[in-house]
């Protein structure tokens, strides 16, 4: 792993058309927050905020649902012409509260094993990195509310159902979920191009390995936070692997250190 992905600058577009979840309309809207549907964020409309577009914009705020404003162009492409400026993408199931992962280490007699998103944005990188934490006995995912995927249907897809078995918390700020879980004796490794080589992690007691964006990689003040940073090393000629593919190497490592498994 070890040199960022390049940025893919089109990214939340492939994700809103990979994202048929849509309620569309103001009214739609309205009764979805009204029912406390699970959503995992609201798009409006640039420059939209006449009407009823503002009190539905303060429910969401008050609920905690990000909100992205679009070209009203891209609204159109989405949802038809007639979407009143606002529509909404319903999770794939129900975001988990960080206590609800230490819970689930807590219920498997294990020391807690948790994966961190920093900005991972590619849904099928996301629903990658639940589908290996699931196989390697991860107790949790964290995501933050913005800059990075959520809980969509193209995650779901992407993670071959194994978000129905993996918590994953949505949270505001991730350095400070990180100190969070480091005083309740959390250790946090961070995968980066300039940290030592994986072996040196030892995943066997409470663990969290934090997993970056694909353009950029963990953010400075996330990876100033990490108890210690690991790397994969590169023998070939590409200068990076993908964010997920990294994720998976990293967890199986972790998977075998607490199995105590030794090659025979």
């Amino acid at each position: 792993m070890n040199r960022p992905e390049d940025p893919r600058p089109r990214q939340e577009k492939r994700e809103l058309q990979a994202d048929r979840d849509m309620v569309t309309g103001r009214n739609a809207v309205h009764e979805a927050l009204k029912s406390g549907r699970s959503l995992d964020h609201v798009l409006v409309a640039k420059g939209e905020r006449s009407g009823s577009i503002r009190p539905l914009l303060a429910a969401c705020r008050e609920r905690g649902i990000p909100v992205k404003e679009v070209d009203s162009r891209k609204l159109d492409q989405l949802c038809g012409p007639h979407h009143q400026g606002i529509a909404a993408v319903a999770a794939c199931k129900e975001y988990a509260e960080l206590e609800d992962l230490f819970a689930a280490a807590e219920r498997s007699g294990e020391p807690p094993f948790f994966v961190i998103c920093d900005g991972i944005e590619d849904p099928h990188n996301l629903g990658a990195i639940l589908r290996s934490a699931e196989a390697a006995g991860v107790h949790g995912v964290i995501v933050p509310k913005r800059h990075g995927a959520g809980l969509t249907s193209a995650v779901y897809k992407a993670s071959a159902g194994a978000v129905e078995y993996v918590p994953v918390a949505r949270v505001a700020n991730i350095t400070q979920t990180i100190r969070d879980i480091q005083k309740r004796g959390v250790w946090v490794y961070g995968l980066d191009m300039d940290g030592e080589t994986w072996c040196t992690a030892d995943l066997r007691g409470a663990a969290a390995l934090v997993v970056g964006s694909e353009g950029k990689g963990i953010s400075r003040l996330v990876k100033d936070t990490c108890d210690h940073l690991v790397s994969l090393p590169m023998s070939g000629r590409i200068g990076s692997l993908n964010a997920s593919v990294a994720c998976g190497i990293l967890l199986y490592e972790g998977l075998r250190q607490r199995r105590n498994l030794m090659a025979r």
